[in-house]
């Protein structure tokens, strides 16, 4: 799957600020984003929801042994737990030229077949709303399980109609879920965001 231009400058826009300057400022060395993340690495390779080896196949052709081995006791290790390995992993240099080849072969590859699973028929929908859609997954990964994710729900039965109104819709609901929490600005502006790339296809 290629994503669009305007779905590609939306996930990089939330996950390295827009791309290399922003990477490079704040993100080439490893980072903790708060609550339930791990340690992430590159353009949102979140190693807390990864295996020791499947961290290895992303990463074992553009970083050098050493480096792979002092991530790997980072893998599926979230919340306090990641936060506390931070310290052992923050000489590790990662340029854009690595991150963005990762991200660009191995994530989105990745996100758009977990992104077909989570939401049958999305791959006949707009390139628009299927890379609001796979930006949500990025995201939000692919539980369908509990009251927060009532809106995912929603929207797994609105994709093969094409609705692509109330998916919006749906999107910017899940904006309650971080009410009052110390991310709900940033999630706030995500939803915003993929909700208005979804409208874009109703246009």
């Amino acid at each position: 799957m290629q994503l669009n231009d305007a779905s590609m400058n939306l996930i990089l826009r939330f996950e390295v600020g827009g791309g290399e300057p922003y990477y490079d400022k704040y993100l080439r060395f490893p980072t903790w984003p708060e609550g339930q993340s791990g340690i992430t690495i590159g353009v949102g390779y979140d190693m807390g929801y990864n295996t020791a080896s499947t961290i290895s196949d992303d990463w074992g052709q553009v970083l050098n042994k050493s480096y792979i081995d002092q991530l790997l006791p980072c893998a599926q290790k979230t919340g306090t737990a990641a936060q506390s390995l931070l310290s052992s992993v923050k000489n590790i240099d990662i340029p854009w030229s690595a991150a963005f080849s990762v991200y660009n072969n191995v994530t989105i590859p990745k996100f758009w077949k977990l992104t077909c699973s989570t939401f049958p028929g999305i791959e006949n929908c707009d390139p628009n709303c299927q890379g609001a859609l796979l930006s949500l997954v990025f995201n939000r990964g692919t539980s369908m399980k509990g009251d927060s994710r009532l809106e995912m729900r929603n929207i797994k039965d609105l994709v093969p109609k094409k609705d692509y109104k109330n998916i919006a819709a749906q999107i910017r609901a899940m904006k309650r879920i971080w009410k009052g929490t110390s991310i709900e600005q940033g999630m706030s502006r995500r939803r915003d965001a993929e909700a208005d790339l979804v409208l874009a296809s109703a246009n």
